[in-house]
């Protein structure tokens, strides 16, 4: 079974015992989180949201929290002597899918 969620304004597909990558999440490593914008249930019983699956929800548990590689962002205006650089670091969250309840 699997299922399509919602979380941090991104759509992922996520099946039990999958570990996933989202958005920063509120909570402690080792706490439960659960995910109630399920868009599409897939399995022997397919459900499909209009945009949500009423009643259905995937619960996970935080694994870590962390903060992504390095990127550069360098602005830069020919002729103009024009130049930035800042660098940035997503923060994210680990969550590991225990159980799907459709």
């Amino acid at each position: 079974m699997y299922a399509i969620i919602e979380t941090g304004g991104k759509q992922i597909k996520v099946e039990e015992g999958q570990e996933i990558t989202v958005e920063l999440l509120q909570g402690e490593t080792g706490e439960t989180v659960t995910f109630d914008n399920v868009l599409f249930v897939g399995g022997d019983d397919t459900k499909v949201g209009t945009p949500y699956v009423e009643g259905a929800t995937v619960s996970g548990k935080i694994v870590e929290h962390g903060r992504g590689d390095k990127i550069i962002v360098f602005k830069y205006k020919a002729k103009k002597n024009y130049r930035r650089k800042q660098g940035h670091r997503q923060p994210y969250t680990k969550v590991t899918i225990e159980k799907i309840n459709a």
